[in-house]
């Protein structure tokens, strides 16, 4: 019985051991070979301390060490953390105190520019290096992952957690500033790749392509739906569009899910998809926003044989809805329904459902609800709460997931997108808290007031523009305020355009008035 997430990856290797698993350029691991060093690298991480429910983080690209930390971690009883490799160490760091992590795999060269920011963190007990040489100059032990991969395993130890304990911890921006840690159960993890493996029609005979960070929702699940089936996962980091069409060519690949500026890059000319037949290729998924209409119509000329799915989902309970291919040319905007073992309800203020053509809020209720969020009861309660339609007799034994989405549907039953509830700004794929890039920008010591909005952008969902009053009157250099963003935050929450105002719109209570500074963008 497959309970867990690593159950996933041994039954996978006790039916195929001999198929190909894991593809990153010339690496090529046949599934007895990756479930091996799982098992070894398992039991290493147990030899250095690691126990039930300890919190071990994953700081590396798209590679093969990071695929066998995820797996190696639930084997060991740990909670894997998946942290972007595009964060920078203050945002790391961040990361590895709220959660109390006790671990942390990263690659060598990365571990120096770490050192400062992990000095205070107590309860950091040992980093795992990929590569050499092992770096020096951190507070804790330094372990080699290649040593580790020569570990004994111990395949026989019985496993001590159930589907219910805690496997993997997601972390996304919030409303209030720092990002949460979603916590997700080993049950949550395997529905996801249940379900989506069901509604897509995944087999052992799919080739994957991760375009997606594992440290999303939706690319931790192209990894696991491809070993929960047995399929093969091919790994890549790309910056043009063309290396995205030259590794779909390359290895015949039969699904690639992607966020609306993937697919815009496709779309372009130079891209190069237009030259190439790509018969392999099966489906594609858009999720982390809406597709743009013109992008959605270039895909379906260029993959006239490929079925695209539009689907929806949030971090705290996984994937929400999908449209059906059939249903494009009826319902081009349309979010579709819900996904199978699951209700999305359209819920008004006053906790009843919408009728068809109301906007509400999406309620989702299933499997993939996550635990909330990790070391945040007060932000957890917010977003999960009683199911407002169950009978009052079953109390509030069971939780849903309140979305913040905005949406209505038609009369059957199809859904659309409205907009944000709250101020989050959902930019191709990520979800950024202004408060997070407002910080940024008074570190800069430029400015002495900051406001950050989204504003629509057909490739991007939404693009971040900021509003600033420069420090003591002074002349501010836009140029220079950029640059300084973008050496310490992503390039996704670097904002799209700086507005220098004499000052910002208030409220009586002295607050900045941010629906004045949309409706100053028409928004």
């Amino acid at each position: 019985m497959d309970y867990l997430i690593h159950h996933m990856l041994r039954t996978s290797a006790q039916r195929l051991p001999e198929k190909e698993a894991l593809v990153h350029g010339a690496e090529r691991l046949t599934y007895r070979e990756l479930a091996d060093r799982v098992e070894s690298l398992a039991a290493a991480l147990r030899g250095a301390g690691i126990q039930r429910g300890d919190r071990v983080g994953i700081y590396l690209e798209a590679s093969v060490p990071q695929v066998i930390a995820i797996f190696a971690i639930s084997r060991a009883g740990g909670v894997f953390v998946p942290i972007n490799s595009e964060l920078f160490p203050d945002q790391v760091s961040h990361i590895v105190r709220d959660c109390g992590m006790k671990a942390l795999i990263l690659s060598s060269t990365r571990a120096p520019g770490l050192a400062a920011p992990l000095a205070s963190i107590s309860t950091l007990e040992f980093v795992v290096a990929v590569g050499s040489p092992l770096p020096a100059g951190l507070h804790v032990p330094v372990y080699s992952f290649e040593r580790m991969l020569g570990h004994e395993p111990d395949r026989n130890r019985p496993d001590a957690a159930i589907s219910k304990d805690l496997g993997a911890i997601l972390y996304t921006s919030g409303s209030t500033g720092k990002p949460k840690g979603v916590m997700l159960s080993h049950a949550n993890v395997m529905a996801g790749a249940t379900i989506v493996s069901t509604y897509l029609g995944i087999t052992e005979a799919e080739r994957i392509l991760a375009a997606l960070p594992f440290s999303f929702d939706a690319g931790l699940n192209q990894l696991t739906t491809a070993i929960q089936q047995a399929g093969t996962i091919v790994l890549i980091k790309f910056m043009f569009g063309r290396e995205v069409v030259q590794k779909l060519v390359e290895e015949k690949i039969t699904a690639l899910a992607g966020v609306p500026t993937l697919w815009s890059l496709l779309a372009q000319p130079n891209s190069g998809l237009h030259k190439h037949k790509l018969p392999h290729l099966r489906y594609i998924t858009n999720t982390g926003g809406a597709m743009p209409q013109a992008v959605l119509k270039i895909l379906r000329e260029l993959l006239p044989t490929t079925s695209i799915f539009l689907m929806y989902g949030l971090t705290e309970a996984f994937r929400s809805t999908y449209l059906p291919p059939e249903e494009l040319d009826r319902r081009p905007t349309s979010m579709g329904k819900a996904i199978p073992d699951t209700e999305i309800m359209v819920i008004n203020q006053h906790g009843q459902e919408c009728k068809p053509g109301e906007t509400g809020e999406l309620v989702h209720r299933g499997p993939t609800v996550s635990l909330g969020y990790w070391g945040n009861p007060e932000a957890t309660e917010k977003v999960l709460r009683r199911n407002p339609l169950a009978p009052a007799e079953l109390g509030d034994q069971e939780r849903v997931c309140y979305s913040g989405d905005l949406v209505k549907k038609d009369e059957d039953g199809f859904l659309y997108y409205v907009g944000r509830r709250d101020t989050m700004i959902k930019c191709s794929g990520h979800r950024i808290s202004p408060t997070e890039v407002e910080e940024v920008l008074f570190q800069s010591g430029q400015v002495r007031q900051a406001a950050v909005i989204g504003v629509p952008d057909e490739v991007m969902g939404q693009a971040i523009k900021a509003f600033v009053v420069a420090r003591d009157g002074s002349p501010l250099e836009v140029p220079r305020l950029l640059e300084y963003c973008g050496e310490r935050v992503p390039r996704y929450m670097v904002p799209r355009r700086i507005d220098v105002l004499d000052e910002l719109p208030k409220t009586t209570s002295g607050k900045v008035d941010y629906p004045a500074l949309r409706r100053r963008e028409g928004l």
